[in-house]
């Protein structure tokens, strides 16, 4: 592949799912290959203030916000792709606890022997702080699988959690796990995840014709399966 026909995309995780399926029939189409990397926003921004080079990069709103102000980011490419709500795993074939009301969350959660949640994720600090807000955050931190990167439904896989904390499109990567359902609405605001073209981008328009096409309807079934609200 020479350089003109790959596009470097520095993407948040919660996307990860929607672009396995999506990049190999981008490809396909239009003969450019998507050379993306995936890690936490935090992460992420962290190493674009490093200097490292990207010709789009997918982060939360903020995330994205932030960057532009540095200069980063071109203000006139962002978009918004798509919402993530956070959501619950158990292992499969492990009863689904009941999560349905905001009451039944803390109680759900006190009873877990231990709750996977991630350190730099956006999901990590939403319910960072919801624990807070519940008053149980010493109970439940004395006992929690912190992750400090990557999916916290493995530790499900591993015996070492009974519940997986993070978006539902990073819960719906791992294998041997199934999604309980979101934490009611009331209690969360989902995460925008939003594109932007570098701009020092190598690469401006093959980065901007796919920024385009993942702000289309064309991807709406992927994003939707893979967990998210376009």
């Amino acid at each position: 592949m020479t350089m003109e026909n790959t596009v470097r995309m520095l993407s948040t995780l919660g996307l990860m799912g929607a672009m396995r399926s999506l990049s190999s029939a981008y490809q396909a189409a239009t003969g450019v290959h998507i050379d993306a990397d995936f890690a936490p926003t935090q992460a992420l921004l962290r190493r674009l203030r490093d200097g490292e080079a990207a010709d789009l990069v997918i982060l939360t709103r903020e995330g994205l916000d932030e960057v532009i102000a540095e200069g980063r980011v071109v203000a006139e490419s962002a978009a918004d792709l798509a919402r993530s709500y956070v959501g619950i795993a158990v292992a499969a074939g492990q009863p689904h606890p009941d999560i349905s009301s905001e009451s039944a969350p803390r109680k759900t959660l006190l009873a877990a022997r231990s709750v996977a949640y991630s350190r730099l994720g956006a999901s990590g600090i939403y319910f960072a702080g919801l624990i807070v807000r519940m008053g149980i955050a010493t109970e439940i931190n004395a006992r929690a699988t912190i992750v400090q990167q990557g999916f916290t439904a493995e530790r499900l896989v591993s015996g070492e959690a009974d519940l997986a904390v993070q978006q539902i499109s990073e819960l719906k990567q791992v294998e041997g796990i199934e999604v309980v359902g979101p934490i009611p609405q009331d209690l969360q605001t989902p995460a925008l995840f939003s594109a932007g073209c570098m701009a020092t981008a190598k690469n401006a328009e093959a980065a901007d014709r796919l920024l385009r096409y993942l702000a289309s309807p064309d991807v709406v079934p992927a994003l939707r399966q893979s967990g998210l609200e376009p």
